[in-house]
């Protein structure tokens, strides 16, 4: 199969099959992201979905820092900003009476390193949308009512079958299709861990009457949870509680009623008026995680990969994150700048930072359980890792070139060691202020932004490594006057250090050591 340039329509072969680079089942954030992200590099892309329209409830209700560095990357920086709110006080009450107000990011303001001081509280539903409008403006629509019932693949490519008979031939597919995933399944792929046959919270979007949607309402008492958090740029809660039972203990099915007597039973307020319920669910623990991300040209990406406890709010943001990790890697080797060979990192990176979230998250849910019965306590308690995402690098991947480039015979370089707070290869790259040739104002995330690797040159002795680079490769003369850059990066003296795609840095070596760098992409 041959690489097409991206197009709303994929080519039709002799044989009535239409063909595309690639095929992504699944139109949630996970597959939106890597659709945009494959469609920015000029891959030829296809996203489909099963459900005949758009999901409207709110599901997932926070970006983290990181995603919105992704999710910026994409262009979506200031559209999000726009419809999103920051600073959501989390209000508490006990056994129905106030307890106190707390902040998790109160106080935090942007630092030269990092751009976002604070996770971005707006519905799932809104960054579905906006990623539909960027896709579209690289001519692509997300597929409805279109399933994919069976695929066949070989070393040449992939061949998905429709339900309705149609057929799409691609280099490769991605399932992004979710926790029950029909492409999981049809691999064969072991969902490793555990789950409670029983759900243990009901959810649902409401509208709330009697209440100010200035906080994320968390009545804890013995009698279980029942939270309140208003939706930015709408009317509308999403509302989690602890389940309802009837006389003999069984779960009573989430309703609009049962909503309202939740809350009398929980708030002790009879003038809190629930309304117009939609998305009415149930939610059970399950902990599970795919015993590998790929099978030949299939990959799995986003909870489709991995399920786990909503403590920490990472569901969404983890899948956007597979997605950002997969998409350069998968483009390159659709493009031709890499060998298939890269696509394994994508399992050797993403895998552990999975198994790290089901574990933080799994503590987290149990410090949230426990703490209900103690007033004061509220979600705050599932917050038992990095929530930011910022520290999750990829130390251990073979892609990490190094980063020893110490008292070399030009005077200076790096840290020789991965002590607390020196960056090593793996390391996610911080941004900085960084002035542009003419001495406009930048910042590093502007030249990062986009498919490119960056190779960043610290000092005048780094300034001939830039030179003549691949076409895929940006060179960066860092103008650093006070210092900043070098202290960001772990810099002493001159020297280089090669960023990847997905602002993850490659490679950091001595000035003069141009053909390490260019030895590293070779290898790619």
């Amino acid at each position: 199969m041959t690489n097409t340039t991206n197009t709303a329509k994929a080519e039709k072969t002799m044989t009535g099959v239409d063909e595309t680079g690639v095929v992504i089942v699944g139109a949630g954030p996970t597959g939106l992201t890597l659709a945009c992200a494959l469609a920015r590099q000029g891959v030829a892309v296809r996203i489909i979905e099963r459900a005949a329209e758009f999901h409207t409830g709110s599901r997932g209700k926070t970006l983290n820092l990181r995603s919105l560095e992704i999710l910026a990357d994409l262009g979506l920086g200031e559209r999000l900003a726009a419809v999103g709110r920051t600073h959501l006080p989390f209000r508490k009450y006990f056994d129905g009476e106030f307890v106190n107000d707390t902040e998790p990011f109160a106080g935090a303001r942007p630092t030269a390193t990092v751009p976002y001081a604070a996770s971005l509280w707006l519905p799932q539903t809104r960054v579905e949308r906006l990623l539909r409008e960027q896709l579209a403006e690289y001519g692509v629509k997300v597929e409805l009512a279109t399933e994919l019932v069976e695929f066949r693949q070989d070393g040449g490519g992939v061949e998905v079958h429709l339900v309705d008979g149609g057929r799409i031939a691609a280099e490769y597919l991605v399932a992004c299709d979710g926790g029950r995933s029909t492409v999981r399944k049809l691999l064969g792929i072991p969902f490793v861990g555990d789950g409670d046959p029983e759900p243990m919270m009901v959810c649902g979007d409401v509208e709330v009457e009697g209440l100010e949607p200035d906080a994320w309402h968390q009545w804890f008492g013995p009698q279980g949870a029942f939270m309140l958090c208003p939706l930015p740029g709408t009317r509308r809660w999403q509302l989690q509680a602890s389940l309802e039972t009837d006389a003999e203990g069984r779960a009573v099915a989430p309703s609009l009623e049962s909503f309202q007597r939740l809350a009398v039973l929980h708030t002790g307020r009879e003038d809190l008026r629930l309304t117009n319920a939609t998305w009415l669910s149930t939610w059970r623990v399950n902990v599970r995680m795919a015993e590998r991300y790929r099978e030949g040209r299939v990959f799995l990406a986003g909870d489709c990969a991995h399920v786990h406890p909503t403590a920490g709010g990472l569901g969404m943001n983890t899948g956007i994150q597979d997605a950002w990790n997969l998409a350069w890697k998968l483009g390159y080797v659709v493009r031709g700048l890499a060998a298939p060979a890269l696509l394994d990192t994508y399992q050797e990176e993403r895998l552990p930072i999975a198994a790290w979230t089901l574990d933080v998250t799994s503590a987290g849910m149990a410090a949230v359980v426990e703490g209900i019965g103690t007033p004061g306590v509220g979600v705050e308690a599932g917050r038992v890792g990095d929530t930011t995402g910022l520290s999750l690098g990829y130390r251990w991947s073979r892609l990490a070139g190094g980063g020893v480039a110490a008292d070399g015979p030009d005077g200076g370089g790096v840290a020789t060691e991965g002590a607390d707070g020196l960056l090593l290869a793996g390391d996610r790259a911080p941004d900085s202020p960084c002035p542009g040739s003419a001495g406009e104002p930048a910042r590093l995330f502007e030249y990062f932004a986009g498919d490119h690797f960056t190779l960043l040159g610290f000092g005048p002795g780094a300034r001939p490594s830039l030179a003549a680079l691949p076409a895929h490769v940006r060179p960066v003369a860092v103008d650093d006057p006070d210092g900043a850059i070098r202290a960001a990066y772990g810099i002493t003296g001159d020297a280089l250090v090669l960023v990847r795609p997905d602002n993850h840095i490659a490679l950091i070596a001595l000035a003069g050591a141009r053909e390490d760098v260019l030895a590293y992409l070779a290898a790619l």
